[in-house]
C-alpha cells in the first residue's frame, strides 16, 4: 500500500514520542539544531507555492500559535515527500538554535552493528529492465527524461545508533547539507545532500541544481580525466539542461532579477563529480517564503524527469516501491520567510535494526542500462560507507 493512501490531520499538537526528538540541518559552517515538537504539520505540499494552500495556511497558523507562546521567530523544520499529495513531515520545534558546525570531526569512524542481510529493490536485472522500458517510452512519447531509483534494505544485528551514523557521514563528507529528521513511524531520515533546491534570505534567492554525474577516482589523473569526460558529455549536458531550463521557466515569472549561467560548472563530493549550475535571483514579492519557492520547483527534472507529470506517471509504473521522503526536499523556513531546502538524496531511513538507502539516476534516450546501474551503486556508496559497508 502506498503511503499516499494514508490520511492524517494537517496540524497535530506534539505527541509524547516527539517531545525529545532531535532535528539537525547543516549549511556551510552553520548547524541548526532543534528539539521537541510543538506541532507537527502534515498538510500535503500540493500547491504549496500558493499563499492560500492548505500547507501555507497550516504553517501560518502554527507560527501564530508559536508567537503567542513566546517564540520571537519560530521555524518549521522537516521534509516534504517526493509525491506532494502525501502527508508532509514538518515540525515546529519547541527550541532551536544556530551554532558553528564542528570543523574537526572525529578521525575514526564509529563501529556499526553486524550486518545480517541486505537486498536491492529492484535487483540489477529489474533495474536494467526499467531503464530499457523508459528508453522505449521516450521513443513513443514526449517524455525526455525520467529518474529511476533503487532501494537497498540493510538488516543489522541490533538497533542502529543514528548519532554514530551521522558522525560517520560527517567524517567522509565535510561539505554538503547534513540532515536528521524524525519520522511519524518512529524512524529517522538521515543523509547529506549536495543539492540546494532553494535558499532565501530577504528578497535574494539561490537554487543550485545538479544533474549529470561521474565517479570519483582514487588516482588524481584518472579523477581529472573522469571530470573532463563528464564536462564534455553531450548526454549529461542535455540531461542537465532540462533541469536548468525547467527551473528558469518557473522562477522567471516571480523574480525581478534572475541570473542563469550559460553552461554548468563542475563540483564534487567525496564520491562523485556533478554538473552544477548556480542560479541567483531577487524575488519580486519578498513576502513569498522559502518553502513556497521550494514547492514551486519541486520536484525538479533532477529527481523526477521531464515533462514532470508524464515522467512521474512513468516512474509510478516502473518503480516497485514507494519513494516516500526520498527525492523530496528537506530543510527549514522561519516566520520571516527565510530558509533553505535541499533535495533529499544521499540519504536513508533508520528504524531500529533496519536501514533503507536510496539512490537514483537520470535516464534519457542515450542512457545505457549497465552504466545507469553502476551510477546508482556509486551514489549508494555515500550512505553505505557511513554504515561501515564500503571503503
Amino acid at each position: 500500500m502506498r503511503t499516499g493512501a494514508l490520511r492524517t490531520n494537517e496540524v497535530s499538537i506534539s505527541e509524547s514520542t516527539d517531545l525529545h526528538r532531535l532535528f539537525v540541518f547543516t549549511s556551510g559552517k552553520r548547524e541548526l539544531r532543534a528539539t521537541g515538537s510543538r506541532e507537527r504539520i502534515t498538510a500535503p505540499a500540493k500547491d504549496g507555492e500558493l499563499f492560500g494552500s492548505p500547507l501555507q495556511r497550516s504553517l501560518n497558523e502554527a507560527f501564530e500559535r508559536a508567537y503567542r507562546a513566546g517564540q520571537k521567530n519560530p521555524i518549521v523544520i522537516g521534509a516534504i515527500p517526493f509525491d506532494v499529495n502525501e502527508p508532509s513531515c514538518l515540525y515546529v520545534p519547541d527550541n532551536h538554535e544556530w551554532q558553528e558546525k564542528e570543523t574537526t570531526p572525529a578521525a575514526v569512524e564509529a563501529p556499526m552493528p553486524a550486518l545480517l542481510g541486505q537486498r536491492s529493490i529492484p535487483d540489477e536485472d529489474g533495474f536494467k529492465r526499467a531503464v530499457e522500458h523508459a528508453i522505449v517510452n521516450f521513443r513513443h512519447s514526449d517524455v525526455r527524461k525520467a529518474v529511476l531509483s533503487v532501494m537497498r534494505e540493510l538488516t543489522f544485528a541490533e538497533a542502529v545508533n543514528v548519532d554514530r551514523l551521522l558522525a560517520n557521514l560527517r567524517i567522509r563528507n565535510r561539505e554538503g547539507y547534513q540532515f536528521r529528521i524524525a519520522m511519524p513511524d518512529g524512524g529517522e531520515l538521515v543523509g547529506v545532500s549536495p543539492e540546494l533546491l532553494m535558499r532565501k534570505h530577504g528578497d535574494r534567492i539561490v537554487s543550485n541544481p545538479l544533474a549529470g554525474s561521474a565517479k570519483r577516482m582514487a588516482d588524481p589523473e584518472a579523477d581529472s580525466a573522469n571530470a573532463a569526460k563528464l564536462a564534455a558529455s553531450e548526454k549529461d549536458q542535455y540531461e542537465h539542461s532540462l533541469v536548468v531550463e525547467d527551473i528558469r521557466s518557473l522562477l522567471t515569472p516571480c523574480c525581478a532579477e534572475l541570473t542563469v549561467p550559460e553552461r554548468p560548472s563542475l563540483i564534487n563530493t567525496a564520491a562523485l563529480w556533478h554538473l552544477s549550475t548556480r542560479i541567483d535571483g531577487r524575488v519580486a514579492d519578498p513576502s513569498m517564503n522559502a518553502l513556497q519557492l521550494a514547492c514551486l520547483l519541486h520536484p525538479t527534472p533532477a529527481v523526477c524527469g521531464f515533462p514532470t507529470e508524464r515522467a512521474r506517471r512513468l516512474i509510478r509504473f516502473v518503480e516497485p516501491f514507494d519513494r516516500g521522503l526520498f527525492t523530496g526536499m528537506v530543510g527549514w523556513c522561519d516566520a520571516e520567510g527565510n530558509g533553505e531546502w535541499v533535495v533529499t538524496i544521499r540519504c536513508g531511513t533508520v528504524r531500529r535494526d533496519t536501514v533503507r538507502l536510496f539512490a537514483g539516476a537520470g535516464i534519457v534516450e542515450a542512457s545505457e542500462p549497465a552504466s545507469e546501474w553502476a551510477e546508482v551503486q556509486t551514489k549508494l556508496g555515500t550512505m553505505l560507507s557511513a554504515c561501515g559497508l564500503q571503503d
